[in-house]
């Protein structure tokens, strides 16, 4: 009785450990806190949103939410980066630098300098474009999340 006590109160604190490293995953649309229970198809993946109203005005204006919308599918280890978002070629170490709490790496100084001189909102839009996206980043398969 007392070792299945142990192990259940292992494994409560195993998943409480596990759900404090998620990341909170905001809105797209109005940056509140997302829900699994308004979620939307985008790119091949899932995006989550705080509620119905919003889920609806990113189906009507998506073009406009998308850049937030990739952000949170990297956040949420959906995506991963594969080449440089803005020219598509091979990634360069020394080139990384962190745009709306995702770690990006470009191929050259000069991609990168155009984002670090764009102002906050422009930097998301350069980087997370839906065209960007494409180019940049790849799902995660199934056997690489584990």
């Amino acid at each position: 009785m007392l070792r299945r006590l142990a192990i259940a109160a292992a494994v409560c604190c195993y998943a409480e450990a596990f759900a404090a490293q998620a990341p909170e995953l905001n809105c797209p649309v109005c940056g509140h806190a997302a829900s699994q229970q308004h979620v939307a198809e985008h790119n091949g993946g899932k995006v989550c949103f705080c509620c119905v109203k919003c889920a609806k005005a990113f189906a009507a204006k998506t073009s406009e939410f998308a850049p937030k919308a990739n952000v949170q599918m990297i956040l949420s280890g959906q995506f991963k980066q594969v080449d440089c978002p803005l020219e598509g070629y091979s990634l360069n170490p020394i080139t990384a630098m962190e745009v709306a709490g995702v770690k990006v790496l470009f191929c050259c100084k000069g991609c990168k300098n155009v984002v670090v001189l764009a102002r906050k909102d422009d930097q998301i839009n350069l980087v997370f474009n839906d065209k960007a996206f494409k180019k940049g980043f790849a799902k995660i398969a199934a056997e690489e999340k584990n």
